[in-house]
């Protein structure tokens, strides 16, 4: 991504996840804002985005972490929120083990107290090792978590698979993770 596609990401971040009245955005009970809304209010608070950067926003292929409805005219980030949405995903079975990328420097305390949602509504997993690890570099040097998925959906652990393939879980325990060397 460039630069103006990395600064529109963020901005789309905040504002879809974290903090919509900061722009005057209101954002439906599932996380939907209108578009027409949003790229109005994106202007009004000097950060001007157009529909095709947006549009580059939803269809980058790596992350995906926004979506448009059926209709394209409504906008929302698929996962990560602080701010109360219900994004209707279904309980299901996770694969057999998950991958957390984080750095070294929170490693013992995430050894102590295990994973937990911090901010936000839920702890996001990777489906795979290489995804864990991109997100464990954007903070420099990844250490990649192994998650036992199937003994935490053995004890009850509720698993909801986002629209991008980030796996999302309330917590995991210390018990369920072991650093991958």
């Amino acid at each position: 991504m460039n630069d103006r596609a990395v600064k529109v990401s963020k901005f789309l971040a905040l504002h879809l996840r974290h903090a919509p009245e900061r722009i005057g955005l209101t954002l439906d009970e599932a996380g939907w804002a209108d578009v027409g809304e949003l790229l109005s209010a994106a202007a009004a608070a000097g950060f001007a985005i157009t529909r095709a950067e947006l549009d580059l926003a939803v269809g980058e292929p790596v992350k995906r972490r926004y979506a448009y409805d059926e209709s394209g005219t409504r906008i929302r980030a698929v996962q990560g929120h602080s701010v109360p949405v219900s994004l209707g995903y279904v309980a299901s079975a996770p694969p057999d083990e998950l991958f957390h990328g984080t750095v070294a420097r929170f490693l013992e305390r995430i050894l102590a107290e295990g994973l937990r949602p911090m901010d936000r509504h839920h702890v996001h997993l990777s489906p795979d090792v290489e995804t864990a690890r991109v997100v464990g570099m954007r903070r420099g040097k990844p250490v990649i978590l192994r998650v036992d998925a199937a003994a935490l959906a053995a004890g009850g652990a509720e698993f909801f698979r986002a629209d991008n393939g980030v796996w999302l879980v309330a917590e995991v325990p210390p018990s369920a993770l072991s650093v991958m060397r």
